[in-house]
């Protein structure tokens, strides 16, 4: 891991990350916080990185301007749940609980860390309940599922069948998430994106490609939800 800053006006800090996985140059920027990683293949060295990025700072500077503010989750706020706008109020108890427009969290504490708990609590259980099904429907089984924050991929699935899932998901429209989950499960029959791997995701998710276009043109806002302090 290293780092570099792009010269300029502002100077841009780029993290440098060398990676056995990567197979050529990738260059990203975190929709969340605006955070630029650049990921070289394992041989490659850390001057033609550097070259690449010089010659993406167009681009790169452009991408950075366009991004747009996070929204931070706090009292009064609203923050997407299953694809709703819910507002964030003020209660009694102890931790948070989402109602049926609105989520209600100990006005004693920080409200984003409190919203994220309870958003992870219900995206653990949506995408279980999600992937035994269409587990169920094509026959197999999976070793276990995982809920992470993932900034660059919604889900994957392990060589050994491990799902692990963002739980951001849960902010989106529910057949979003089952799409998804649809996704990641038909990795357990076809592990690749090659034609036959969409034809099993077509037959337990027959309008994937809407899904997959939402999460395309809506992703991003998903991300540029802040839960910290």
């Amino acid at each position: 891991m290293g780092r570099h800053i792009l010269e300029g006006n502002p100077p841009i800090d780029v993290t440098l990350r060398h990676s056995p996985r990567a197979k050529r140059l990738s260059l990203r920027v975190s929709r969340l916080d605006g955070r630029v990683t650049l990921t070289l293949p394992q041989r490659t060295p850390a001057r033609e990185g550097v070259s690449f990025l010089q010659s993406k700072e167009g681009w790169l500077r452009g991408h950075l301007a366009d991004l747009r503010p996070a929204t931070h989750v706090q009292i009064d706020s609203e923050v997407p749940f299953r694809g709703a706008l819910f507002k964030v109020i003020a209660g009694s108890r102890a931790r948070a609980i989402v109602g049926t427009d609105a989520i209600q969290v100990s006005q004693n504490k920080p409200a984003g860390p409190q919203v994220k708990a309870v958003f992870r609590h219900h995206a653990r259980n949506a995408l279980a309940e999600a992937s035994d099904r269409y587990a169920h429907a094509l026959g197999r089984t999976y070793a276990r599922l995982s809920i992470r924050d993932t900034r660059s991929r919604w889900g994957s699935c392990s060589a050994q069948g491990t799902l692990m899932y963002s739980w951001r998901l849960i902010m989106a429209p529910p057949a979003v998430l089952d799409y998804v989950a649809a996704h990641e499960v038909a990795h357990l029959v076809e592990m690749n994106h090659q034609p036959a791997f969409w034809d099993v995701v077509a037959s337990i998710c027959s309008d994937y490609a809407v899904h997959r276009a939402w999460l395309r043109a809506h992703g991003d806002s998903l991300h540029r939800v802040s839960f910290d302090d």
